[in-house]
């Protein structure tokens, strides 16, 4: 019988204990949702386990296939530079297959709302209010367009105005893009942390958010996220089921 490849979930890390505590609680979320699957989780600095002590874990257990699975929401520098780097130095007998990052998904829009909502927002409020889509930010131009596109897009959902902002590397800052709504007439403005869990570059962007109305949490164990993880590990492992005539 064919088993499923493991699903490697490989996080940034964080010196913030909230970073490794929002990690854990969306991979129990994964977990619950898709009960027949292994999921681990490797972190690529400042929390343990390490990505690659995971891999040589799995592999002297005999494990032969994993999806290693990209804990971003851009394809900037960690996914593709880092990420592959460590995975090249995995065990030779591991069959890896690097899945997609997370963004961008119109789940992860949902998402975004749900913290909005969750926030005191209702969605009766959508064409008065104006959003700061909040970013960590990122030296990768194709990642910070992604971010401009997703904002773009959001507004056309109905609200007020949605303007990209970034935590580092691109500019307007959130407070800047918070003003900026102000003085296009938005009757309140909001601001959606595009973040999965908290730690320095989140906190810049909640005090970029003081002269905001509402500040949504970070995006988390969101049930959407767990849906596009398990969206993109099943993309993953398609070309292998093909290949098997499964």
């Amino acid at each position: 019988m064919h088993t499923k490849p493991v699903l490697l979930v490989v996080a940034h890390g964080s010196r913030d204990p909230r970073h490794a505590a929002t990690v854990h609680a969306l991979v129990r979320r994964v977990r619950s949702m898709r009960p027949g699957l292994r999921v681990e989780t490797g972190f690529l600095d400042f929390n343990v386990p390490s990505v690659r002590g995971v891999l040589e874990s799995l592999a002297a257990e005999g494990v032969r296939d994993v999806v290693a699975l990209p804990l971003l929401l851009t394809r900037a520098f960690h996914a593709k530079a880092d990420i592959p780097a460590v995975l090249r130095e995995a065990p030779a007998r591991l069959r890896i297959r690097q899945a997609e990052v997370l963004g961008p998904s119109p789940l992860l829009v949902s998402a975004l709302e749900r913290r909005l909502y969750e926030a005191g927002l209702t969605p009766a409020d959508k064409s008065s209010t104006g959003v700061v889509l909040a970013s960590a930010g990122s030296s990768d131009p194709e990642a910070s367009a992604v971010i401009a596109d997703i904002a773009r897009e959001w507004w056309h959902t109905g609200w007020c105005a949605v303007r990209p902002a970034f935590a580092s590397a691109s500019l307007p800052r959130t407070e800047d893009a918070v003003r900026e709504l102000r003085a296009l007439g938005c009757e309140r403005v909001a601001v959606a942390p595009y973040v999965l869990a908290p730690g320095f570059l989140p906190d810049r962007i909640a005090r970029g958010a003081a002269g905001a109305d509402v500040l949504a949490d970070v995006l988390g164990a969101a049930p959407e996220v767990a849906r596009v993880l398990l969206e993109r590990y099943d993309a993953a492992r398609r070309p292998a089921l093909a290949a098997l005539g499964a």
